[in-house]
């Protein structure tokens, strides 16, 4: 456990301030080999999941943990694209529930009666999958408050959450025996309370906010399918979860204006060609992207198998227009703002 420990204390002093220092004085590599003391996913000779220990994400301030960084594909030993918001060492915020994020998140060591929201980009299985798994999970954790979980709302070809909720657990959903989390009736103790979210248009939805976080929520081109990108603000700092997009209508930027963390989807490589185009930014696209909002950080995940092993590749695209902390994400990993 000694590489437990000396982890921990690197990692409690590798804030995103600390990391935005170094890439200010530092060539790109000299940044890497200080971010290889700095990630939680691995030291030494063993990934930390394989660990005893949970990865530890400070005791102040607001981190971000990904819970996957990983595509679709059953060879990259990665979990799908899914990320916790942890706030004063609470996780708050649960941004997708792809395949493999309910594992992550036992060996987070996250509090699931700390959770007040889940908030769905889109309604993929490779970012939902795991959602009967959290469901199920959480039946004997003793939580006792209602759970949000958002999503968009549907197209004539796609279901609303709601629609897709209730397909999965509902009454006649294929998890019908976890239908009473949808009532007050709960077994578990607490009611999922699912609610859409405008996936059409340029509006900005926001209309949830509590004591620790204001959410707001913007409709991005992902292909056909309705996608929702995810700001939350956590005092005077803030954190945008682009996901999944084209970019087609150029909305991530204004709405990112001034972000410290922009959070996108590294699916395609630069030399990518045909449909996937339709559905996801291309590296340089996303080098222009966080420069024109400004971003302070930017964070690749949804890393793909057409992606890894062309990083060089694909920083120098996005280095060609953003020139800023650059992030290329791996499973648990945890970056302090």
């Amino acid at each position: 456990m000694r590489g437990v420990r000396f982890t921990k204390v690197l990692v409690t002093r590798c804030t995103f301030r600390t990391l935005y220092a170094f890439r200010t004085l530092c060539t790109f590599r000299t940044l890497c080999e200080v971010r290889t003391l700095c990630v939680i996913s691995v030291f030494f000779s063993n990934p930390v999941h394989s660990q005893a220990e949970p990865p530890f994400c400070g005791t102040e301030g607001v981190w971000i943990q990904i819970l996957g960084a990983g595509g679709t594909e059953l060879d990259d030993s990665q979990a799908g694209p899914s990320y916790l918001v942890w706030i004063d060492n609470e996780a708050r915020i649960l941004i997708d529930t792809a395949p493999g994020s309910a594992l992550r998140y036992d060996e987070s060591g996250a509090n699931f009666n700390d959770l007040d929201a889940i908030l769905l980009t889109h309604l993929h299985a490779s970012h939902t999958g795991d959602f009967p798994a959290f469901v199920e999970g959480s039946a004997k954790v003793g939580r006792e408050r209602p759970l949000l979980v958002f999503g968009p709302a549907g197209s004539d070809d796609y279901l609303d959450t709601q629609s897709f909720i209730g397909r999965l657990i509902g009454p006649m959903g294929a998890y019908a025996y976890l239908a009473d989390f949808l009532t007050y009736r709960s077994s578990a103790g607490y009611k999922l309370n699912v609610r859409n979210v405008p996936a059409t248009g340029r509006r900005r939805w926001t209309r949830f906010g509590n004591d620790h976080f204001r959410l707001a929520a913007i409709p991005v081109q992902h292909g056909i399918v309705p996608t929702i990108a995810w700001p939350a603000d956590i005092g005077d700092q803030s954190i945008v979860f682009a996901g999944d997009f084209n970019n087609a209508k150029g909305a991530i930027s204004d709405f990112a204006h001034d972000t410290d963390v922009l959070v996108v989807s590294h699916a395609i490589p630069e030399s990518a060609r045909g449909d996937v185009r339709e559905q996801f930014v291309l590296p340089s696209q996303i080098g222009k992207v966080a420069a024109a909002a400004n971003a302070r950080m930017l964070i690749l995940g949804h890393r793909t198998n057409r992606t890894r092993g062309l990083e060089s590749m694909s920083r120098a695209a996005i280095e060609e227009h953003y020139t800023d902390a650059l992030i290329f994400a791996n499973d648990l990993e945890c970056w302090g703002l």
